[in-house]
């Protein structure tokens, strides 16, 4: 079974492709105008033993929000779109990821119901030339077109760095586990015998 979807939105802001192999063995091929971006889409990549490849080009000189955005929302639908019909998918992840002084906790339950929960206090600042607040619009896009419900929820950490690497890892191992075929391959992981969506 190959669990590998592409997804790709044109828009007047964006021009962005997402290809995802759900089991990969972390090979990446990630190009965004947004160089803090690049760096934590490999993590993705490199942790989730996701195969991942991203172009994304985008109104930056505005700023980075259109692309941020959606590059999540081309991740998230990538991801679904690989899940199949996600018969023995584990369905459910859960992990904590440190980084120096920030500890992260990252849920993730594969529904088909999409809602995030964020409960990690960034503040009006930049990373290198990345606005932090950028990082909830990334989940929150995530999590509509993955039609996950994801809690994010930051346990300690002060350095934004740390803070914002940390909840990319812990989502990123939470994801890996979610994504999972741990079942017989007959039975969907739903007391209804559906997912939504």
């Amino acid at each position: 079974m190959s669990r590998r979807a592409t997804v790709t939105r044109m828009t007047a802001e964006t021009q962005v492709t997402v290809e995802v192999a759900l089991d990969g063995r972390g090979h990446h091929d990630i190009e965004t105008p947004v160089p803090f971006l690049t760096h934590m889409l490999t993590q993705v990549a490199r942790h989730g033993g996701f195969d991942l490849r991203v172009e994304a080009k985008g109104d930056t000189w505005i700023d980075d929000h259109h692309t941020v955005e959606d590059v999540g929302l081309c991740l998230g639908g990538a991801i679904l779109k690989a899940l199949g019909d996600r018969k023995g998918l584990e369905r459910f992840g859960s992990m904590r990821a440190p980084l120096d002084e920030a500890l992260l906790e990252a849920t993730i339950d594969l529904s088909g119901r999409p809602y995030l929960v964020f409960d990690i206090a960034l503040p009006k600042a930049k990373v290198g030339t990345f606005d932090v607040e950028l990082t909830k619009e990334f989940f929150q896009a995530f999590a509509v077109e993955a039609r996950c419900n994801l809690h994010l929820r930051a346990i300690s950490g002060q350095n934004l760095h740390h803070l914002i690497e940390a909840t990319f890892k812990a989502f990123t191992l939470a994801l890996r586990n979610a994504t999972r075929i741990t079942r017989p391959v007959d039975v969907l992981p739903s007391t209804k015998e559906h997912l939504d969506g």
